[in-house]
């Protein structure tokens, strides 16, 4: 018999605002119940003093009383004097006893008057047990109403820190997925405004480093661009050959590698993005015809559904070419892009990702100038697509089939 599974299931973790409302709460309400205690105990330790000694004053009187023949509320040899108040009498104590009733307590008062005969008092103590029970409701409901009020006052406390903690957390992760002009608005000198203004000092920091970045990257992309287009016209002039093709060859991969970098500096830049109605499927074939004419021929495009969307026609080719091509290089014909509606899949039949790589494009995307563990390269091919997709507003997701071979996967925003 196959057992059910058990699912782990953990709570879900409390929020700051919740701790701390919380924390208060327990805090209020273990100073009002420690207080209730203590004015519970003094109140019913005063009042028994007091009684007490009332009752002692008048076990005085009466035995005065007594000596001079008058008589008086004290009773002599009663049937139903406790014990205790017997034993110490024998002793030639004035004893006063609370004993506890069947209905409510009751307070004795005795003393021997004479070698064998003991006078007593006794009054009921319901009245001074009904204060004290008032004083217990009273204590009950001022120390609730003010923990309630106490533990309101921690979860307004705790909702502000919880929401600053949260809008730090919220601009971290834009800032983390590109947005460097996200900030914080802090609130008061506190802690948590420290931690807000040291986000911006990050995001302010990291923006300046990420342009001091793409500004080198564009001047070394520039620079190189004159001597490559001289190399281009002085391959020209080599007389045809094995030699004046391969030296055509590296200057065509020379030339490539200097564009890459200049569209990974406009990437940086942010640059305005046009936008026409074109179909998915028309998109997909010029970005596999744009390829080398011997990629063309292991690249299989399978429309299963076509679409219509409102997009750069321009972005778009180059982020499926850089795809085909990233394919190509890394992984193993054939390579079948799939139209589904505004879904295109590449996928080949490669060995695909490698787990650290796959690991770093699921968490934080292609990164420039990343040499993979299978092969050698810039990754420059993914870092573009990467880029030119965030700036449509598309999505790439990287995955390995089961079956083999690695897929990656342009969802289109759709109207």
């Amino acid at each position: 018999m196959r057992r059910p599974a058990v699912k782990n299931l953990r709570p879900p973790a409390l929020s700051v605002g919740a701790k701390v409302a919380l924390a208060v709460a327990a805090a209020a309400l273990c100073v009002a119940g420690t207080i209730g205690v203590l004015v519970h105990r003094t109140t019913a330790v005063h009042q028994l003093a007091t009684a007490r000694s009332g009752l002692d004053q008048e076990l005085v009187s009466a035995a005065h009383d007594h000596a001079d023949g008058r008589r008086s509320d004290a009773r002599l040899d009663p049937p139903d004097l406790p014990g205790p108040v017997a034993r110490a009498v024998r002793n030639d104590v004035r004893v006063t006893y609370l004993e506890d009733g069947e209905r409510y307590p009751v307070l004795w008062a005795a003393t021997r008057v004479s070698d064998r005969r003991v006078l007593a008092i006794r009054r009921s103590y319901a009245r001074e047990e009904q204060s004290l029970a008032r004083l217990d409701r009273t204590l009950l409901g001022t120390g609730a109403a003010v923990t309630v009020l106490v533990s309101l006052a921690g979860l307004l406390l705790g909702v502000r820190m919880g929401r600053q903690a949260t809008a730090a957390a919220r601009t971290a992760e834009r800032i983390a997925d590109g947005d460097l002009d996200a900030r914080v608005r802090p609130h008061g000198r506190d802690e948590i405004a420290r931690l807000a203004a040291s986000v911006n000092t990050m995001a302010d920091a990291l923006g300046a480093r990420l342009e001091a970045e793409r500004r080198v990257t564009a001047d070394i992309a520039h620079e190189l661009r004159t001597p490559v287009a001289g190399m281009s016209t002085a391959v020209g002039l080599l007389p045809p050959g094995r030699a004046s093709e391969l030296v055509a060859g590296s200057v065509r991969k020379l030339r490539g590698l200097v564009e890459d970098v200049l569209e990974v500096a406009r990437l940086d830049s942010q640059v305005a993005v046009d936008t026409e109605e074109r179909e998915v499927s028309a998109m997909a074939r010029r970005a596999v015809a744009g390829l080398d004419d011997v990629r063309v021929n292991v690249v299989r495009v399978n429309v299963v559904t076509d679409a219509v969307v409102a997009t750069d026609p321009r972005r778009v080719e180059r982020i499926l070419a850089n795809l085909a091509a990233n394919a190509l290089r890394h992984g193993a014909p054939p390579v079948e892009m799939e139209i589904d509606g505004p879904v295109v899949r590449v996928r080949d039949h490669g060995p695909g990702f490698p787990p650290d790589l796959l690991a770093v494009l699921r968490t934080s995307g292609p990164q420039r100038f990343r040499t993979g563990s299978r092969t050698g390269g810039t990754g420059l091919g993914l870092t573009i697509a990467t880029g030119q997709a965030r700036l449509l507003g598309a999505r790439l997701t990287f995955r390995n089939r089961p079956e083999g071979g690695a897929e990656t996967e342009l969802r289109l925003p759709a109207e």
